[in-house]
């Protein structure tokens, strides 16, 4: 049967097409599948590659644990260079805003002569730029020198010297130097703080006349309310932030100098409120009905915006006040005597809150004084 079957030979032709279309089928098949592969490995490959590429691929290796190294090193540097410093005073500030939570400032409404009104309890007048108490002393005076990391690496030297295997000469030659430095800075201190309590116990004992409804009655600085009408006296210092009503000036307007406050030399004229101005006495300032409207405690000493009403005439009397109607605390009347309301007293004056601390001066270390870098 197979014999029957005729066969015609295959031109060479067709052999070549055929041959072309199998080799064509083969590389679209191997395309295929080579696309299929490429793309499940895209994010392996990189996208230039050259014979530099691969040396530094194989270099990645050796320079990655050198720069772990380097950062290391980097942030030990930073560490004893201050960033230990930065770290103790970042804790010691969160733990004392922790233990002194500041008072939220507000605004406020002062009643004449009527302390008893005030709906907050407001500050002491006292003023106290002592930096230390019996219990905070010495703890205070070693943390402000060994803070500095000098003193405190001279501290750890001093201290290894009482391990054998770390002595080098004798105890003395650390330890005198260390003590002489403390013993002086502790002293020297103790002076200044000294002074700084004998002085504030000179302002706080300082008399002034209140007025009552009785009439005049001698005070002491600390002793001043929020609410209390002062009597000022010329060439006596402000005890605290008021708000001007009187004066025994006809034109109703006073000078004053500001120089413990800013600095300036010139005098600064305050007018009084108009007001209680024109009152006949001194004793009609209990006869009326008002009260005057502050705005929360600044820093600006160079503004002030507030309200005087009086609400017992017809209609009620509304008066804007501005920076011409304050005496702020520490500043010292120049002409005539004055009679204010008082409306921020103790760390809420504007004096107090632009003081800034007193700084520490630290005695630091020098290594010629002796072999083992001994404190100045």
């Amino acid at each position: 049967m197979a014999d029957q079957i005729p066969l015609h030979p295959v031109p060479r032709s067709a052999q070549r097409r055929a041959a072309y279309y199998s080799s064509a089928s083969a590389a679209q098949r191997h395309n295929r599948y080579q696309v299929e592969d490429e793309s499940s490995h895209l994010d392996e490959m990189p996208l230039m590659m050259s014979e530099e590429g691969f040396e530094n691929d194989e270099s990645d290796y050796h320079t990655l644990p050198r720069a772990r190294i380097s950062q290391r090193k980097r942030g030990l540097e930073w560490f004893i260079c201050g960033g230990w410093k930065f770290l103790c005073t970042s804790c010691s500030d969160w733990l004392i805003n922790i233990c002194r939570r500041k008072k939220e400032l507000k605004a406020r409404t002062v009643w004449l002569g009527c302390p008893e009104k005030c709906e907050e309890k407001y500050p002491k007048n006292a003023i106290k730029n002592q930096k230390y108490n019996i219990f905070t002393f010495i703890p205070g005076v070693l943390y402000e020198q060994f803070k500095f990391f000098l003193n405190l690496y001279f501290l750890v030297v001093s201290c290894s010297q009482f391990v054998p295997a770390l002595k080098i000469g004798y105890l003395y030659t650390y330890w005198a130097p260390l003590g002489f430095v403390l013993t002086v800075t502790v002293v020297r201190e103790a002076v200044d703080e000294y002074r700084r309590y004998k002085r504030d116990k000179e302002m706080n004992s300082q008399l002034y006349s209140k007025l009552t409804v009785r009439g005049k009655v001698q005070v002491k600085s600390s002793d001043i309310q929020v609410g209390d009408l002062i009597i000022v006296e010329k060439n006596q210092r402000i005890p605290s932030d008021m708000v001007f009503l009187r004066t025994s000036e006809k034109t109703g307007s006073c000078f004053i100098r500001t120089d413990q406050l800013d600095g300036e030399t010139d005098w600064k004229l305050k007018v009084a409120v108009s007001c209680t101005q024109r009152l006949p006495a001194l004793g009609d300032l209990f006869s009326i009905n008002a009260y005057v409207y502050a705005q929360k405690p600044q820093l600006d000493i160079h503004s002030f915006e507030g309200t005087f009403t009086r609400e017992d005439s017809d209609p009620a009397v509304h008066e804007s006040l501005s920076i011409e109607n304050t005496l702020w605390a520490s500043t010292v009347v120049a002409s005539g005597t004055v009679i204010g309301v008082v409306i921020y007293t103790g760390k809420e004056t504007r004096s107090v809150m632009n003081t800034s601390n007193p700084k520490n001066k630290i005695l630091g270390t020098h290594p010629c004084l002796s072999d083992h870098a001994a404190p100045l």
